[in-house]
């Protein structure tokens, strides 16, 4: 799945959305006066804590930009899939400079360490003081207990009072579903719903009662029918846990393993207000308001709309029939096998049994919708769904979605096993798009496409969703992760592919710089104590909801790129092939990955203990790199690298158990062609510290970390690091333009964590006069805007307006030379558009002047095919400054049909510096007026980046939290998001305090979410570089 995107640049990076349940505190129940309920081994007695806290884990991902949006999705916005850049906080990423670390190569220990140790060994003997003069039974499995006493297992109460029979959040595997039949009758009048579901079952162990999720369903008949022999419905007792989203089936015999049943059934519900489960949504038909409902199930919301068991690993088969009214139709996962006549002019559509496949997957929508179709090479019926009057906008989706199937069904050499293949663009969705298998479910914005109107980037953010949702057909949906602790076998597949199919495919599109800026951008937030490892323990919905981050996504698809890099193109593919055909329709572990490429030929390698330096543990390494040119040879050393001082976070000190094997590239001075394989040279570093002996002699430099393809950064001594700046500054070309962009990228990041001095990191901007390709020139810029809204948000406007003159002064004489056309390559059409958005922000020239004059021309005629598509963005925003502009955008913006156009609308709105127009533009999304619910993460994160909109943003977030947390639910991708972003301009004590403050008083709305703990880490981050930098920024400039 994809994370939310937006505008020109999507948000990459995830997210999902799901109903979050609060933990209460549960009723409990002596079971020592009760009867033991269900089968539970002694070892595995689990007790209920009095006081059930919400555990957390953090965000994605997919990621909104400074200045566009950068696809986590997810998550890799938004919700992708996609992702979120934010480039307030930009983290590390390749190789680049470094000065010695005071104290010696690598950290070495200092007087303080000394102090500390000296207190831990305190510490140590007082404890171990304690220990020896208690009883010893208290270390003994049994415990201290007196005679003829026995443990009280804890159970909870059910919503009647009853003993509920299981205690645990993970349901029992003592009955597993076999098959589903579900009949739904959706009414889009009443905005309610009912349904039938019968399940197949098979006992695996012997039990009296059988435990699954349902939630928020009113189940009005439960009946169970026997598979020996006779066909006797017997009615069963239901008893309901909500915290846990459980009910349980009492059974007065018990079920024998090896035995089969089907459990039939009966419900209502409303469909939901939200965006997950079954839910509604609405649009404009000819000033009318027509209904749709769909669904969005993944992670934890199949269970809002029928009771099932709702874990991935619990796959099952699918027969659904939908009823509906004769002006609609109705879509699911299978083609339709079969339309009849029902009661009272209804409609019964029955569509094909289903694969075997998780909950998270299933999905059916019932709307007036409209579609085009083409049938693949292979047989399969691809076809895009819209609203009526959107129809010409699915030609492209229709055109990409063929051939990347073509491309993955060769790729992995296995056929997509459905007879169809639907992509359905529907009006209210959080994420950007959603995998269901075989029908694939999207924002309008990144599916539908008008070629007049469109961007270039528009056309790049809509064919990697297109791709990242196709890849998911295989990675996610035919081979599922077991849990959703390794939710990156899922999405940071689909990301890594999401580039590399494109790049076979579609070319031109040039997605690689995409790929770079994401790696940059999640490296930014691994950087962090508040990160953590890809393979983490989750358990209730929460924690399973802010799974889908940068880290999951982008993260995923970061050490993929670097394993394909390291063992071959071909070995790679090879393993991933056996991967997927050995574990087809079933779900898998990481380890599964890693053994399937071990067992290809060829690889000597142990993958698996190589990759689980890379997943099991969160961070990533920095590699201080000291040449002796005297000696020929390079001396390395590795340890993690964290933003935070260790005086501002002791948590952050380096741990010298943080070891990594990292596959390292270099090139050196005597052979540093990038297109002779001679020259890229290998090396595997295992341990913390190693030595390269060179066999070229007189090496005078050395670059490590080739195109930044490795998940690590790298930090050179001083005398290599003037040498690589000298390089940049004589010839610049002598690098290949991603490994420019990562020197920039490398050298603030460095300097963030006083590994290098600001001026260092400045100094390496220098060169940029003589560049002019998109990738260096972006985090050039994504760097100094950062510094500058940090120090303009201080209200130091004079030293601001300095570092504005700074970024004018190296990119003006390139600024000049654009032109307000669409005309050139994709590349250079990108940097046209990130130029002149720099360069009427800060009112250079005359681009206020140009833009303001074919804004005029537009606000005449109306006419999209006026305006040059790629600069619109910048157009609106200028047109927007004025009262009259700004209501101008907003009247088309409400009229209008064209999501991708409208996206840039809502972005030029939101940068307003009116603070009333920009509260007014939150109300109304907060309360679905004129603009989508579903908007409202972009807009507040928009509006914090501005000088008028950043503290109104913030006392919005504290007002409305309990609006928020009902409409996008607790750890979803977008409350991450709005946490992070509404906070994340604040570099002072007194809003550290603040915020601090605000969610500590939420106690369990809040207070342990990771992303709490993510936005105070970047406020002090923000404090850390101004109290270190400000002075010797000041002198610079």
């Amino acid at each position: 799945m994809e994370p939310g995107f937006h505008s020109e640049r999507a948000q990459l990076p995830r997210n999902m959305i799901e109903n979050s349940m609060f933990e209460e505190e549960p009723d409990v129940v002596d079971l020592a006066k009760e009867p033991r309920l269900h089968p539970l081994e002694p070892d595995e007695v689990e007790y209920e804590p009095r006081s059930s806290r919400l555990l957390v884990r953090g965000l994605g991902e997919h990621d909104l930009e400074d200045d566009e949006e950068d696809y986590e999705s997810s998550a890799r916005l938004l919700g992708m899939s996609f992702m979120n850049r934010s480039s307030s906080h930009r983290n590390n990423m390749a190789g680049v400079y470094n000065q010695e670390p005071s104290g010696g190569f690598c950290s070495l220990s200092s007087a303080r360490t000394v102090l500390v140790g000296a207190f831990v060994v305190v510490i140590i003997l007082s404890i171990a003081m304690v220990v020896y003069f208690l009883p010893k039974c208290t270390f003994t499995k049994e415990g201290c207990h007196k005679k003829n006493t026995t443990l009280t297992l804890v159970y909870p109460l059910a919503t009647n009072g009853q003993v509920f029979p299981w205690p645990k959040v993970r349901l029992p595997t003592a009955v597993v579903p076999v098959h589903y039949d579900l009949t739904l009758h959706p009414n889009l009048t009443t905005m309610s719903f009912t349904g039938i579901v019968k399940i197949s079952l098979l006992v695996k162990e012997d039990t009296n009662n059988i435990t699954l999720h349902s939630f928020d369903l009113k189940i009005t008949k439960a009946t169970i029918t026997s598979s020996k022999g006779s066909s006797q419905q017997k009615d069963v007792q239901i008893l309901e846990y909500r915290p846990h989203h459980q009910i349980a089936i009492k059974l007065d015999s018990m079920l024998l393993n090896g035995e089969t049943h089907i459990l039939n059934l009966e419900y209502s519900a409303n469909l939901s207000d939200g965006f997950s489960g079954f839910y509604k949504s609405s649009y404009q038909d000819k000033n009318k308001t027509r209904i749709l409902a769909a669904t969005q199930f993944e992670p934890t919301s199949a269970r809002n709309a029928f009771p099932c068991f709702d874990e991935p690993a619990f796959k099952a088969t699918f027969s659904i029939k939908i009823i509906r009214e004769a002006d609609h139709i109705s879509l699911s996962n299978t083609q339709k096998d079969a339309t009849t006549p029902f009661a009272d002019g209804l409609f019964q559509d029955t569509f094909a049994k289903s694969v075997k496949m998780s909950t998270y997957l299933v999905a059916f929508i019932v709307a007036d919708l409209k579609n085009v179709s083409q049938a693949t090479a292979s047989g399969t019926l691809v076809s895009v769904y819209a609203v009526p009057d959107k129809m010409d906008q699915m030609r492209y989706a229709l055109e990409s979605a063929v051939k990347l199937l073509k491309f993955y069904e060769d790729f992995f050499n296995i056929s997509y096993p459905l007879k169809k293949l639907d992509l359905v663009a529907v009006p209210d969705f959080e994420a950007g798009a959603m995998e269901n298998w075989g029908l694939i479910t999207f924002r309008e914005a990144i599916l539908l496409y008008e070629e007049e109107t469109a961007s270039i980037l528009d056309k790049q953010t809509i064919s990697i969703v297109i791709a990242h949702e196709l890849a998911h057909q295989w990675f996610g949906n035919l081979v599922t992760m077991e849990w959703w602790n390794d939710l990156w076998l899922n999405e940071g597949f689909a990301t890594f592919m999401e580039y590399f199919s494109l790049e076979k495919v579609f070319p031109k599109l040039k997605v690689a710089d995409r790929f770079l800026t994401t790696r940059f951008k999640v490296m930014e937030k691994d950087s962090m104590n508040s990160s953590h490892p890809l393979s983490t323990s989750v358990e209730n919905v929460e924690e399973i909801e802010e799974m889908f981050d940068s880290i999951s996504y982008q993260k995923g698809a970061a050490i993929l790129l670097m394993l394909q890099g390291f063992l071959g193109e071909t070995v790679f593919q090879k393993g991933i092939e056996r991967y997927l055909n050995e574990h087809k329709y079933g779900n898998t572990k990481t380890e599964d990955l890693w053994n399937s490429i071990i067992d290809v030929k060829n690889v000597d390698l142990n993958v698996k203990e190589m990759m689980n330096t890379w997943t099991l543990q969160a961070g990533f390494p920095m590699v201080t790199v000291k040449l002796d040119t005297t000696a020929s040879k390079i001396h390395l050393c590795q340890e993690r690298f964290l933003r935070m001082s260790v005086s501002q976070e002791p948590s952050s000190s380096p741990d010298s158990s943080y070891l990594w094997h990292i596959p390292l590239t270099y090139i050196t001075s005597s052979c540093s062609d990038y297109t002779q394989s001679k020259c890229i040279k290998t090396w595997f570093l295992k341990n913390k510290t190693d030595i390269i002996y060179l066999k070229e002699p007189n090496v005078t430099w050395v670059k490590f970390n080739l195109h930044m393809n490795g998940y690590y950064i790298v930090h050179y001594e001083e005398s290599t690091f003037k040498k690589l700046l000298g390089l940049l500054k004589n010839n610049h070309l002598v690098f290949s333009d991603h490994d420019r962009a990562a020197f920039i990228n490398n050298a603030f990041i460095l300097a963030s964590a006083g590994k290098i001095t600001v001026k260092q990191a400045l100094s390496m901007t220098k060169y940029m006069k003589n560049e002019n390709n998109t990738a260096p020139i972006s985090e050039t810029l994504i760097q100094l805007r950062h510094i500058y809204r940090l120090v303009q948000k201080r209200g130091m406007l004079q030293l601001a307006g300095r570092v504005k003159k700074y970024i004018i002064d190296i990119f003006g004489d390139l600024i000049n030379n654009q032109t307000w056309s669409n005309n050139g390559s994709l590349s250079e059409r990108q940097l046209r558009s990130i130029l002149l958005d720099v360069a009427c922000d800060y009112n250079y020239g005359d681009c206020v002047q140009k833009a303001q004059g074919l804004f005029t021309k537009w606000e005449m005629t109306k006419k999209m095919s006026d305006l040059p598509s790629d600069l619109s963005t910048t157009i609106y925003s200028v047109g927007a400054r004025e009262v009259k502009g700004w209501e101008s955008v907003l009247n088309v913006y409400n009229s209008l049909k064209l999501e991708t156009e409208k996206s840039k609308m809502l972005r030029a709105m939101t940068k307003s510096s009116n603070a009333k127009q920009l509260i007014w533009l939150m109300y109304q999304s907060l309360h679905h007026s004129i603009i989508r619910t579903q908007e409202l993460p972009f807009i507040l994160a928009t509006a914090s980046r501005t000088l008028a909109g950043y503290l109104p943003a913030w006392d919005f977030v504290k007002e409305n939290w309990d609006d928020l947390v009902e409409k996008f639910h607790l750890g979803s991708f977008p409350i991450q998001a709005i946490i992070i972003k509404t906070t994340s301009q604040f570099s002072t004590k007194s809003h550290e305090s603040e915020v601090q403050t605000f969610f500590d008083s939420l106690m369990d709305k809040g207070l342990q979410l990771r992303a709490v703990q993510e936005a105070l880490e970047i406020i002090r981050l923000n404090i850390q570089w101004m109290d270190k930098n400000l002075k010797n920024l000041e002198v610079w400039l």
